[in-house]
């Protein structure tokens, strides 16, 4: 009786293995550069092992639920590397996202910090790695924790996995569509940090106008003996007043930064 050839030679099943790697590969090259540019996964703190571990991880989870509707020989040719920088792409776009909307924290807390004298109070913020003020950094660490609380993390990994329906992994999706989601992800941040940091400026500002008359009315008292106190003190008791309409105001962030998300998502297959 003669044999298959794969049971004489079962080293010849090894071929299939190398277009099993292929799919995988291309399945997570998406969710790597989600994680390596969005908010949290990208922190300085998190390990790259992690990151690794936690790209992994969900790869496997989006490789075997999701069906494979590419050819494998296709990621051999020069179109295989136009879907490579596509899925690059996506993945970073999508993280960008996330990142720009949440920067509306730290440029409020900036901007808090320089009107209230204590934007010299900085240190190396351990999200980011640069030095950045510690009102900012609260700030910031304050979002994350609602980021976390809310589930935001998982809710932005279930879209980026609902994005292999929407936009399949041979599919191009259309260009305008990055680029317009990211310029409108600049402008909102630009806008929620103009709504967080303008109710503490402007209280700041009438603390200043207070501190002038009274300077003016009293020379005796000097501006950096009373006036740069009375500044921080009265940052430090506004910001504790204010610190349970940030929690609103940071939840609504995070849900608006997820639709926003999805609406880009949704906007590359539609146009």
């Amino acid at each position: 009786m003669e044999l298959p050839l794969n049971e004489i030679l079962p080293g010849l099943e090894l071929t299939s293995i190398i277009d099993l790697l292929l799919s995988f590969f291309i399945t997570s090259i998406r969710l790597s550069a989600f994680i390596i540019a969005a908010p949290l996964f990208s922190a300085a703190f998190l390990m790259v092992r992690v990151r690794v571990l936690i790209a992994f991880v969900i790869s496997i989870i989006v490789f075997s639920t999701l069906p494979q509707t590419i050819d494998t020989k296709v990621l051999t040719s020069a179109y295989g590397i136009v879907i490579i920088i596509k899925e690059i792409t996506i993945g970073a776009t999508a993280g960008l996202i996330l990142s720009i909307m949440f920067s509306a924290v730290s440029l409020a807390g900036e901007k808090i910090a320089t009107s209230a004298g204590l934007s010299y109070a900085a240190q190396v913020d351990p999200v980011s790695g640069v030095q950045t003020p510690v009102v900012s950094q609260m700030l910031y660490l304050f979002l994350i924790m609602i980021f976390l609380t809310v589930d935001g993390h998982l809710t932005a990994i279930r879209m980026l996995i609902e994005s292999y329906k929407i936009i399949p992994i041979g599919t191009l999706p259309i260009p305008s569509a990055l680029i317009d989601g990211g310029m409108s992800a600049s402008g909102s941040m630009f806008l929620n940090a103009s709504i967080l940091m303008l109710p503490v400026v402007i209280i700041i500002l009438l603390i200043n106008v207070s501190i002038g008359v009274i300077t003016r009315a009293a020379p005796q008292l000097n501006l950096f003996s009373f006036g740069f106190p009375m500044t921080m003190l009265g940052a430090f008791i506004v910001l504790y007043l204010s610190i349970g309409n940030f929690g609103f105001a940071f939840s609504d962030l995070v849900n608006s930064s997820l639709d926003h998300l999805m609406t880009t998502f949704e906007s590359l297959n539609n146009g």
